[in-house]
């Protein structure tokens, strides 16, 4: 089945009959598609690009044995609420889980494709410093937010062809699920971190984490009584005495809306206020959507309270008298579990790329049974799927909703404390205002607006806002991931000194050349040091790992990975593989003996 098969199978072999096997290509997108978290600013789950859990896609459905199909649900529900352990344990929690799936022959990982995308880099109507995800390809947030014009940068047209037209509905909660609709999300909407392009991890986006608190020996961290604490389907005050796992502390790059107005903390806390509303149980049903459900199982699963700290002033001196005032909400995130601090960020970020009011104003066109979120509950209900843009019936529901809205200054229930009747009604009125202009709700705090649209096209204008935080060049890192390797390791007492070959890039013009050398850690000709990393890990008797870690620790130009009381006495494989810029596509994996004692 597939392409593949097509490519090597004689057509009068694929005719009907009982086969040993069956020969399947399998996409990773459409692998992970049922399993991913799209939800307006959230991206997830937090492992949803780590290899056991695609593994576990892959091959889940055919573990054959009750007791293999056991343990494999309790590794699972160990890994996934927080309970896997320190790095160690994780580890080898998911090698176990990864063995089992590929006990047996039921299904079996032959090899993998390169998919290949075209796109022109030809002077001047060509493309230059195009980012591309390791999975998704060009289907990304890093290629819109890396990929720049030849010519005319600032004012030309970037034309992008998506395999298919839009079909889904335009809706930033359970919409966009087509690629043409994909790409057009990743461009007018802004995640709070977006998934890292060569890598398994998250880089920050709009909110940007400044401080994970994991208490040693599973202690707890107090919960500040005026943190909004999720109970039954509302934030309320956690009262004295809250405890949490961990605390994750953000800065969040706030902005201009489309619409004109600002973000404030109302944006941030009502979009958990949504998350925490439309839990399966609802009690009137109305608040029901699988879809949603789903997307936000995990943030309600591991959310304990959020509180905004304060909002700060960030000034930018552009010279003379001209200075940027950026707002900066500090937010606090207390999560009922703990588990690996790099992916801790990612589970219930800080966010909204979309101001209160449209939220409110989708919220409550479902609620009324003007429309559905997700496609699946549009067909089971009968309504149509929610299109902020392009059905001309939801559109003039939603502005009657809106008027209505605006003459009665209204604030839903889980804002009355946070919106007064003032600003709501300016709120409802730029949102109007927005709609009348421009003839869609679309309404995000993204880095494009979408301009206009037909059958077959959408036209995005470039959202040329000073208060917009990240500018040109700011992930510009990584359009051309670049690779480290080991040149050399020398043990030094309890710990190894590596000596690295990194990967530079050597520009001219429009042009660019990739080379190798020696990696020098002191900065040459004014450039950004390039984050080199070793990851490393210690497996022992029967092949389990005995300690793993990242080292960035510098001694000169070489990096070191101490070991010193990190192992027993004993025989040991030290596993290293060095990482440029978070880079983890292909390593070079070096296998090292090393014993500890006699």
């Amino acid at each position: 089945r597939g392409r593949v098969a097509e490519a090597l199978v004689a057509g009068r072999w694929r005719a009907s009959g009982a086969w040993d096997a069956t020969l399947e290509e399998v996409d990773v997108r459409d692998l992970v598609a049922a399993r991913e978290t799209r939800l307006a600013g959230w991206l997830g789950p937090p492992w949803v690009r780590d290899g056991w859990f695609q593994a576990l896609l892959l091959l889940g459905d055919v573990v054959g044995e009750e007791e293999a199909r056991r343990e494999v649900e309790d590794l699972v529900t160990r890994r996934t609420s927080g309970r896997g352990g320190d790095a160690v344990e994780r580890a080898n929690l998911e090698r176990t889980l990864v063995g089992l799936l590929t006990r047996g022959c039921r299904r079996m990982v032959l090899g993998y494709t390169v998919r290949r995308e075209p796109f022109s880099d030809d002077y001047s109507a060509g493309v230059e410093n195009v980012g591309r995800d390791a999975e998704a390809g060009l289907d990304s947030a890093i290629f819109v937010r890396t990929v720049k014009l030849k010519d005319f940068p600032w004012n030309g047209w970037l034309r992008v062809g998506a395999s298919a037209a839009g079909r889904g509905g335009w809706n930033p909660v359970a919409g966009f699920r087509d690629p043409a609709g994909r790409l057009l999300w990743w461009a007018v909407g802004d995640p709070a971190l977006l998934p890292e392009p060569s890598g398994a991890g998250w880089i920050p986006n709009r909110a940007v984490p400044v401080e994970v608190v994991v208490p040693p020996g599973g202690g707890g961290v107090p919960v500040p009584s005026g943190a909004l604490a999720p109970t039954g389907h509302r934030l309320r005050p956690a009262g004295p005495g809250a405890t949490a796992r961990a605390k994750v502390v953000y800065r969040v790059l706030a902005s201009r809306f489309h619409d004109g107005t600002r973000l404030t903390p109302a944006d941030l806390l009502y979009a958990y206020a949504v998350a925490v509303r439309w839990a399966g149980d609802d009690p009137d049903g109305r608040r029901r959507d699988p879809a949603v459900e789903r997307a936000t199982a995990t943030l309600r699963d591991w959310l304990a309270a959020v509180r905004v700290v304060r909002v700060d002033a960030d000034v930018k001196d552009l010279g003379g008298e001209v200075h940027l005032v950026f707002e900066v909400p500090l937010v606090e995130v207390y999560l009922r579990h703990a588990g690996d601090p790099d992916r801790l960020p990612a589970v219930a970020p800080p966010w909204s790329p979309l101001p209160w009011t449209l939220v409110a104003l989708m919220e409550e066109a479902v609620v009324q049974g003007r429309a559905a979120f997700s496609e699946a509950e549009a067909r089971r209900r009968g309504l149509p799927w929610l299109d902020l843009v392009r059905d001309p019936g939801v559109g003039q529901a939603l502005d009657a909703l809106a008027a209505d809205f605006e003459r009665r200054a209204w604030v839903p229930e889980p804002l009355r404390d946070l919106v007064t009747a003032e600003e709501a009604r300016h709120r409802w009125a730029a949102l109007r205002r927005f709609h009348r202009a421009r003839g869609h709700w679309l309404v995000t705090a993204g880095p494009y607006r979408l301009d206009r649209w037909s059958r077959g096209e959408a036209v995005l204008g470039v959202f040329r806002d000073l208060s917009y935080p990240l500018g040109v060049g700011a992930f510009d890192r990584y359009a051309l991931p670049l690779r480290a390797f080991v040149a050399g390791v020398e043990r030094r007492g309890e710990r190894l000194e590596i000596q690295a070959e990194v990967e530079t890039v050597t520009r001219f013009q429009r042009s660019f050349r990739i080379d190798r050398g020696p990696f020098h850690a002191a900065p040459g000709h004014g450039s950004r040091r390039p984050r080199l990393a070793a990851r490393w890990a210690a497996v022992g008797p029967g092949g389990r790992i005995v300690a793993a870690g990242t080292s960035e620790t510098l001694d000169g130009d070489r990096l070191v990975v101490d070991l010193a009381g990190r192992l027993p006495a004993g025989g040991y494989q030290v596993l290293l593989a060095l990482t440029l810029d978070g880079n983890v596509v292909n390593p070079e994996v070096q296998v090292i003996p090393y014993r500890v004692g006699a």
